[in-house]
């Protein structure tokens, strides 16, 4: 009954909602428009071999994830220890020990990632609705508990979940990022990014619906694919 009061409210104040991106679009916002022509098309390279073909290297890419996460992690660790502020040593530290511990606990990585694949792909839904960003977190909740179970429960559409979300994410930076370079549509993707809410979770999430359905066709026919 507490998720049906949040979403009524949430509903009640949409109207009310301003116009000001939020943080993780803003975030997002701000690498495109720091990138050039090169960078944005390795994004693009590397994101549509990831949404099309994830499924072929996704031990390396939750090796790659976790690493990330780990060197994150370490360098947010030595801020808050007095007398140690080396943050190179910190980040590797803690991208070695993710990174060793991803190998052998592959499957419980890969449904943690799947879960945090449905709950960014229902916090963006939650956006694009227009819904307050004060209850963004019960959208995203709801995305990694349903996440998190068929994760739990079928290995494959975890797998093929979070390559899908994470390759889309790469292809639209790196393609939003050509659009912003471009002086003919520069002030239009500008404009549709900060202004229009919907914009941003689609441009995400069809991609990733298109992936997830030629990933799982690609699947059938490679037997010997799984752990």
């Amino acid at each position: 009954m507490e998720y049906v009061t949040i979403l009524a409210v949430a509903a009640e104040n949409g109207s009310e909602v301003s116009n000001e991106t939020t943080p993780p679009v803003q975030a997002m916002w701000d690498l495109v428009t720091g990138m050039g022509l090169m960078e944005a098309l390795m994004f693009i390279a590397f994101g549509s071999v990831c949404l099309f073909y994830g499924w072929r290297v996704f031990k390396v890419l939750v090796v790659i994830a976790f690493s990330l996460l780990g060197m994150a992690a370490g360098v947010m660790a030595v801020s808050k220890i007095s007398g140690f502020d080396n943050k190179v040593i910190a980040g590797m530290a803690g991208m070695g020990l993710m990174a060793a511990l991803a190998i052998p606990l592959m499957r419980h990585a890969v449904a943690m990632l799947g879960a945090a694949a449905g709950g960014a792909m229902t916090a963006g839904l939650w956006y694009a609705c227009n819904l307050t960003d004060k209850y963004i977190w019960a959208g995203a909740l709801i995305g990694v508990i349903a996440g998190g179970m068929i994760s739990f429960i079928v290995f494959k559409i975890a797998v093929i979940l979070f390559t899908s979300l994470g390759g889309s994410g790469l292809m639209m930076v790196g393609i939003l990022a050509l659009l912003h370079l471009y002086p003919l549509t520069n002030e239009e993707i500008t404009t549709l990014v900060n202004e229009k809410r919907w914009f941003v979770p689609v441009a995400f999430i069809v991609p990733t619906i298109l992936g997830i359905i030629i990933q799982n066709k690609l699947v059938k026919t490679h037997k010997e694919w799984d752990l």
